[in-house]
C-alpha cells in the first residue's frame, strides 16, 4: 500500500494510473477505522481497479469543538488495518494541506439542511460538503463509497455531486453491525464499558419501534422510543423520526408508507450515536 501526505504526490500517481485506463474508487474517512470502513474498501476493490482511502479529521464539520478534540485518532493502527484489507493507496494529509486558505464556501441543500442532523448540528453539513468537494477535486475518483449509517449525509453528498456537475458515482453501502446489533462507528471506542452495554439498546429499540409502526402506527412507535430512552439515566434522545426515504420529509400520517425509514440520534453519556432502519 502506498501512503501519501501531499496532494501533488497523490495527483501525480493517480494521473499515471488513469492514463492506463484504470478506474479509481475512493473511500473518504476520518480514521479510527472499523470493519464497516473495511467493507467499503472491499466493495470498492470489487468494482474499481485502484482503491484510495483518505484519513482526515475534518475540523470544519464539527460544530462542537470538544467533540473534535475527543474524536479518536490512531493513524498507525489504521494504516496497518488498511494494508491488511488490501487497500492500494492511503492519503493522510494535514489540515494545512487540505485547507491552505480559510474555507468560506456556503452550500444550499434546502430542506435537507434543516432537519434531523441539519437541525441539531448547525453548520455540520456545510463542513462535510467543504471537505468532500475538496477531496473529490484532489482524487477525482470514478466512484466514491459511503456507509448508509450516515443516511442523511449520503443524500447531502449526492446533492453536492449534482451541484458540482460531476460524474462521480456515489455508492451507498449497507450498515455493518457488531454481534450485539450496535451499528459500527468510530465513536463506539469512546464509550465506557457501562455505556457500551447501554448502547446495545439503540438497535433493539429501533427494531421494536419498526414493528410497532407497522402494526399499530407511527405515533405508537414514537411514544415507545421516548419512553424506552427515558427509562435509562445515561441515555438522552435527540430525535427519532420516521421519514420518506427519498426526501427525509417527516411522515405526518400515522400509517407507514412503502418508502419509509426510521432515524435516531441519541446520547449515551457524552457520546452521540446515530442509526437508521428501513421500515419496509
Amino acid at each position: 500500500m502506498l501512503i501519501f501526505t501531499k496532494i501533488a504526490d497523490l495527483r501525480g500517481f493517480l494521473k499515471e494510473i488513469k492514463s492506463l485506463g484504470q478506474s479509481v474508487g475512493f473511500v473518504p474517512t476520518m480514521g479510527a477505522l472499523h470493519n464497516g470502513h473495511i467493507s467499503l474498501i472491499s466493495i470498492s476493490k470489487k468494482t474499481c481497479n485502484i482503491t484510495v482511502c483518505s484519513i482526515f479529521v475534518n475540523p470544519t464539520q464539527f460544530n462542537d469543538k470538544a467533540d473534535l478534540k475527543r474524536y479518536p485518532r490512531m493513524p498507525e493502527k489504521d494504516a496497518a488495518f488498511l494494508e491488511n484489507a488490501g487497500c492500494d493507496v492511503l492519503f493522510m494529509p494535514s489540515v494545512e494541506e487540505v485547507y491552505p486558505t480559510e474555507k468560506k464556501e456556503a452550500y444550499d441543500f434546502d430542506y435537507l439542511n434543516t432537519v434531523l442532523e441539519g437541525k441539531f448540528r448547525p453548520g455540520h453539513f456545510n463542513g462535510v460538503a467543504q471537505v468532500v468537494k475538496r477531496l473529490f477535486e484532489i482524487v477525482e475518483p470514478d466512484k466514491a463509497f459511503f456507509g448508509s449509517k450516515d443516511y442523511q449525509q449520503v443524500m447531502i453528498i449526492k446533492a453536492l455531486v449534482k451541484q458540482m456537475h460531476s460524474h462521480i458515482e456515489i455508492v451507498s453501502c449497507p450498515i455493518l453491525r457488531e454481534s450485539d446489533g450496535l451499528a459500527m462507528s468510530s465513536r463506539n471506542t469512546l464509550l465506557s464499558k457501562e455505556e457500551r452495554e447501554i448502547a446495545t439498546k439503540v438497535p433493539k429499540i429501533m427494531i421494536e419501534a419498526k414493528q410497532l409502526a407497522l402494526n399499530k402506527g407511527i405515533n405508537e412507535a414514537k411514544q415507545f422510543v421516548d419512553n424506552e430512552v427515558e427509562k435509562v439515566s445515561l441515555m438522552k434522545l435527540e430525535y427519532f423520526e420516521i421519514c420518506n426515504a427519498d426526501t427525509l420529509k417527516t411522515i405526518t400520517d400515522n400509517n407507514v408508507p412503502k418508502n419509509a425509514i426510521a432515524l435516531i440520534a441519541v446520547f449515551v453519556g457524552k457520546i452521540r450515536l446515530i442509526d437508521n432502519l428501513p421500515l419496509n
